[in-house]
């Protein structure tokens, strides 16, 4: 039996120049290197530059995968944004991104599931493939977390950073087996009940203004360890496959002690899980693309290997993504 497939054909990513460093972080909140390091595992993040918006890193992080996959922008059907943190209210901005590339035919929309974004856009890029809707997408995760943290709220300014990943699919045909390269599985959760414990105080409806991130760390921590490895074993068992089988684990970078638990909790040894929190901290919708980017790059993933992706975000919202490269 044939089926198509959404073939990963290529990876890019954009960080902002201008980093700043845990020293810096004790200099505006009451903080140190020794704390966030202890608590997070994070050591920098990459802030966005005044006047740089969310559509401008997109933008780099497309042209790179774009340049990766040996595609030009003609060969693109559709792209899928994710991103909490847009230009504007409206329009989405998957189409400044689309005009800027250049691209006047075809469609583009934004995804919003705050840190599961990439991996929710993912899924349904995937769907538009698999039906035969489309040949071809760019799904990019793209967020400036920055202008919606309170900068003396040390509990959550520490934590995030700025940047964008982009990955290019291609529909393919395959004999329907695990060994088929491209998406094999995705799955999707989400639960409204659990909104107080990640949100933006504020929004065009209610306030009429952006507002700032608040988050109840301990309790978003014990939800996270919880629902990432139960989506892991869902996605898995979907394929017909275990978490043995898994060559790279690429999660969702929010916080070291998460992958480290979720990590333990499937069993899986600490050097197949790609690790970027270090160097971009919670980047949000960005982070998984940015960790492909960065595993690709270096050479750890390679032509055949079992890559799954898992992220959790507010909403709650949460899922995972199963794909041979």
């Amino acid at each position: 039996m044939t089926v198509r497939r959404s073939q990963i054909a290529g990876c890019g990513s954009y960080l902002p120049e201008r980093v700043i460093t845990n020293e810096e972080m004790a200099k505006l909140v009451d903080t140190s290197d020794e704390w966030i390091t202890a608590r997070t595992g994070i050591k920098r993040r990459h802030i966005a530059a005044e006047g740089e918006k969310t559509s401008d890193l997109a933008l780099r992080a497309s042209t790179s995968a774009l340049a990766a996959a040996g595609m030009s922008v003609d060969e693109l059907d559709m792209i899928v944004l994710a991103t909490a943190t847009p230009d504007e209210t409206f329009p989405a901005t998957a189409t400044v991104v689309q005009a800027e590339l250049g691209m006047s035919h075809g469609f583009a929309f934004d995804v919003q599931a705050v840190c599961s974004g990439f991996v929710y856009a993912m899924a349904v890029a995937d769907n538009f493939l698999r039906v035969g809707q489309a040949k071809t997408a760019l799904v990019i995760g793209a967020e400036t977390f920055s202008r919606i943290l309170d900068w003396s709220d040390r509990g959550t300014c520490v934590l995030f950073g700025d940047g964008a990943g982009a990955v290019v699919l291609k529909s393919e045909m395959g004999n329907g087996n695990v060994d088929d390269r491209g998406i094999l599985s995705t799955r999707l959760h989400s639960d409204g009940r659990k909104h107080d414990m990640l949100y933006v105080d504020g929004g065009p409806s209610s306030t009429q203004t952006t507002g700032h991130l608040r988050m109840l760390g301990k309790e978003v921590f014990r939800h996270a360890v919880k629902n990432l490895s139960s989506v892991v074993q869902e996605t898995l068992e979907d394929a017909g496959l275990d978490a043995s089988d898994i060559d790279w684990l690429v999660p969702h970078q929010a916080n070291k002690r998460i992958l480290d638990s979720t990590a333990k909790k499937l069993k899986l040894s600490p050097d197949r899980v790609v690790v970027t929190v270090q160097d971009h901290a919670n980047t949000s919708a960005a982070s998984v693309p940015l960790a492909l980017d960065q595993a690709t790059t270096d050479g750890r993933i390679k032509k055949g290997d079992l890559v799954l992706m898992e992220a959790m975000g507010g909403g709650f919202t949460w899922g995972a993504c199963l794909a041979r490269w």
